[in-house]
């Protein structure tokens, strides 16, 4: 199982998130995706979100989805 510190989505996410100056629920809401999607990403609850997910948030923040993973 991987351990939370090697995956890099959340951080990555969460960093962007903060980069914009933007809080869970505003980034959520510019993205489409639920709130509650969000938060148990970045607290790493939801530890493989689906790909539809993850390919709304790399088009919001206009980077490669492969960006977000590393």
């Amino acid at each position: 199982m991987q351990e939370k510190k090697d995956n890099k989505l959340w951080q990555n996410i969460q960093a962007k998130r903060k980069e914009l100056g933007l809080t869970q629920e505003a980034f959520a809401r510019k993205v489409k995706i639920p709130y509650t999607t969000l938060t148990k990403i970045e607290i790493w609850a939801i530890k493989d979100p689906s790909v539809y997910i993850i390919v709304k948030i790399a088009k919001f923040l206009n980077v490669l989805v492969e960006n977000l993973v590393r």
